[in-house]
């Protein structure tokens, strides 16, 4: 030891660490953008794209009012306009490189503008003024083009370009054609270079945003079978260590009557124990909308609410709708007993009672699945949330070394976060232990260490029962 001669101090770390905040209902949105919409090239495409407004996400997707065709823009509606949640992850897959097909138009001028109703990629556009001589227009010297509130193109000659004189014009382009887009671009996968399409982007979302997902949605594309189980596999093993909720649809192009409704998803297999089974559409006002999109936004509100803790039930919410549909947009009217029959069946909807509300507390697991942490969607969202809290927290005591003092150090920092839930109201009550029993010297030797950890959080009032009684003993008030 070297010579000293003084005072001095040390450090050691802290025996408590600091819990890692999550965004427990993180949606991650997969579906179609019109990205010919965005100024300059469209980059949007397999891609996370982390949005925390409107404009940011219109001015990275673009933005449609059709929305059978560009899914993701009903999400933006309703996350943005309706809600007000942020932030949410896009993923586009519609690539106009491979999504498009080629057209020739003649375009009348007035005045030296014309106009073109087609979602045209610009940089494959060629004008000609369509006489004989074929004169080449170029754009900004000859023309210009840009895209109106209408979202039609608007081509505008130049005075003194070649194209001045022109009363009709000659386009030949490249347009988008969304519907070139099938269930497998959603679904996606990962080629022979490893670059990850469609879901596989999930893995992808914390590494970008150290953010992980807590819901992931397809609004449009999860009444599709195969979508929604390859939504449900992936969303379990998410990094191959979180798992996130999925909000999925009933197809009510098939499903027309709520008692349809089970069979439908009981035979699809909308089954999962971290899987939200919506039915039917809803609307707003000239607006048709999924129901997961809403469902999605309501999570959200619940969320930000509740300092970020996904114990709150989003069922009996005020939802932003102003009627039940089908998706030819005839009108579906539920009682209470109908829409308690759903709920029955691990489906849940919208109920017109004081207001609008969503109406459902089931996982698409029940009744299949008896056990409260898979029926319970605040249950199974808080479960979720609080192992992806427990890794992220602990991530940095991987490799230690296996010593009392480093095994109290988790056992008294976990102790001291489920203390405070508990004092919070957040859960009834929590504790983890380290035992004997589950830790074998065979699992010591090959450097494994395992807790074992208690939680309950609480349970959503779903059935609330006054008794009454006529009581005759109050006649004694006619003799006082």
């Amino acid at each position: 030891m070297a010579y000293y001669h003084g005072v001095k101090t040390s450090e050691i770390a802290t025996s408590v660490i600091s819990a890692v905040e999550t965004n427990a209902g993180l949606p991650v949105v997969f579906g179609t953008a019109p990205v010919h919409l965005t100024e300059g090239p469209a980059t949007a495409v397999n891609k996370p794209v982390i949005c925390y407004s409107y404009e940011e996400a219109v001015a990275a997707l673009g933005y449609s009012n059709d929305w059978e065709k560009f899914t993701l823009c009903e999400q933006i509606y309703a996350q943005f306009k309706l809600y007000g949640v942020a932030p949410i992850v896009f993923v586009n897959v519609l690539d106009p490189a491979r999504h498009k097909k080629s057209s020739t138009t003649t375009v009348t001028l007035e005045k030296g503008v014309g106009t073109v109703a087609a979602p045209v990629l610009l940089n494959t556009l060629k004008v000609t003024d369509g006489t004989a001589t074929s004169k080449v227009g170029t754009i900004i010297t000859d023309f210009t083009a840009a895209f109106n509130a209408d979202e039609e193109l608007v081509i505008t000659v130049v005075d003194g370009g070649v194209l001045a004189d022109s009363q009709t014009l000659q386009l030949t382009y490249d347009e988008v054609d969304a519907s070139g887009v099938k269930a497998a671009d959603i679904i996606g996968g990962v080629d022979s270079e490893g670059n990850a399409t469609g879901l596989e982007l999930l893995d992808e979302v914390y590494h970008q945003f150290s953010i992980v997902p807590g819901l992931v949605a397809a609004p449009g594309w999860t009444q599709e079978p195969t979508v929604a189980s390859v939504m449900k596999a992936k969303s379990r093993v998410i990094n191959n260590l979180f798992g996130a909720t999925i909000v999925t649809d009933i197809d009510t192009k098939e499903v027309k009557k709520y008692t349809d409704a089970y069979l439908w998803k009981n035979g699809n297999g909308y089954t999962g124990k971290a899987q939200i089974v919506c039915w039917p559409k809803v609307r707003n006002g000239d607006y048709i909308f999924h129901m997961s999109t809403h469902i999605i936004g309501i999570i959200g509100q619940c969320d930000a609410s509740n300092s970020d803790i996904p114990t709150l039930s989003p069922s009996n919410k005020d939802i932003n709708i102003t009627g039940l549909c089908l998706a030819n947009g005839k009108e579906v009217s539920l009682n209470n007993s109908q829409a308690n029959l759903l709920n029955s069946q691990g489906i849940m909807t919208a109920l017109n009672v004081n207001g609008w509300k969503s109406w459902g507390n089931y996982t698409g697991a029940y009744p299949g699945t008896t056990d409260v942490k898979d029926t319970f969607i605040c249950v199974r969202r808080f479960f979720d949330w609080d192992d992806q809290t427990f890794i992220l927290t602990y991530w940095q005591k991987v490799d230690m070394p296996i010593l009392p003092r480093n095994i109290k150090t988790i056992l008294d920092s976990e102790g001291l976060r489920l203390n405070g839930l508990t004092s919070r109201g957040f859960i009834l009550g929590g504790r983890i232990e380290f035992k004997e029993s589950e830790n074998p010297t065979t699992d010591l030797l090959a450097g494994k260490i395992r807790f074992h950890k208690y939680r309950t959080p609480p349970i959503p009032a779903q059935e609330i029962e006054s008794i009454s009684e006529y009581d005759v003993s109050y006649f004694e008030q006619l003799f006082k």
